[in-house]
């Protein structure tokens, strides 16, 4: 099998890396798949709402985590030389910095600022004297935390969209230099 253009003679530099980066990156295409569209969609409609918010509190850092070791993994394990072999490959290493950048984002910022968010908005409800599916008239206050909450929560689920766009990216272009002889 013949990956990113090496012959499996230049494979012998490094010859145990392309099965642990074909694993990294499928690990990580696959955690994130699962976790974005499987397990939150089907939570969200499992759960009631205080449920699912105590679920995606726990669940949401242990992923973002995972989601940076897996990137990491790729990364450093990219055939035949590591990332030597990356930076070498600019159309390879692009989707890795947008991933890294977006992954970033969201385990540095945005999950903070929004549990952070959920936290206050939480204290508010207590302080308005409201409870959780309480439809009627809002404080200000709340309104301008759920207003907050709903901005740090989009741009936390959009950051992870890019970063499954970028996964996907580097995907195609994975696929598409792998060849498959039968001997």
């Amino acid at each position: 099998m013949g990956f990113n253009g090496f012959t499996p003679t230049a494979l012998a530099y490094l010859p145990g890396l392309a099965p642990f980066h074909l694993f990294a990156y499928s690990t990580l295409l696959g955690t994130q798949l699962y976790q974005s569209f499987v397990m939150t969609k089907e939570c969200f409609q499992a759960l009631p709402r205080l449920s699912f918010t105590t679920l995606q509190k726990r669940l949401f850092p242990i992923y973002l985590r995972c989601q940076s070791l897996l990137l990491i993994l790729a990364v450093v394990t990219f055939p035949s030389r590591s990332v030597l072999s990356l930076v070498q490959h600019k159309e390879d290493w692009i989707p890795f910095v947008i991933a890294g950048v977006t992954a970033g984002l969201n385990l540095i910022l945005y999950r903070p600022r929004t549990q952070r968010i959920m936290i206050d908005s939480t204290h508010q409800k207590t302080r308005d004297a409201r409870k959780v599916n309480d439809t009627g008239e809002m404080s200000g206050e709340m309104r301008l935390s759920n207003q907050a909450f709903s901005r740090a929560y989009a741009m936390s689920m959009h950051s992870n969209l890019i970063n499954i766009g970028a996964t996907l990216w580097y995907g195609l272009r994975l696929g598409s230099r792998l060849s498959f002889e039968t001997t």
